[in-house]
């Protein structure tokens, strides 16, 4: 979900897009990262549709870091 990183929020159809999966499949994975606190969830209408927003929290910001210089610590030693 770097997405996330580099804009301040993207929408379930953008993400679905981005990320080539089914509905099903990203709605497991966003209620994952937002029961871990990861993510936040805003939900709203425009007009007559549902719109839902994810945001990074700091905690997830923070973890995602934690992640990427484990991975150059991985590509770093080989």
């Amino acid at each position: 979900m770097s997405i996330l990183m580099v804009n301040e929020y993207a929408d379930f159809n953008m993400l679905k897009e981005l990320l080539g999966t089914t509905d099903g499949n990203l709605a497991s994975h966003t209620k994952a990262l937002e029961k871990a606190e990861y993510i936040s969830v805003e939900k709203q209408f425009i007009g007559r549709k549902p719109n839902t927003r994810y945001a990074t929290t700091k905690l997830g910001r923070a973890a995602f870091k934690k992640h990427i210089e484990a991975l150059e610590k991985l590509i770093n030693k080989q």
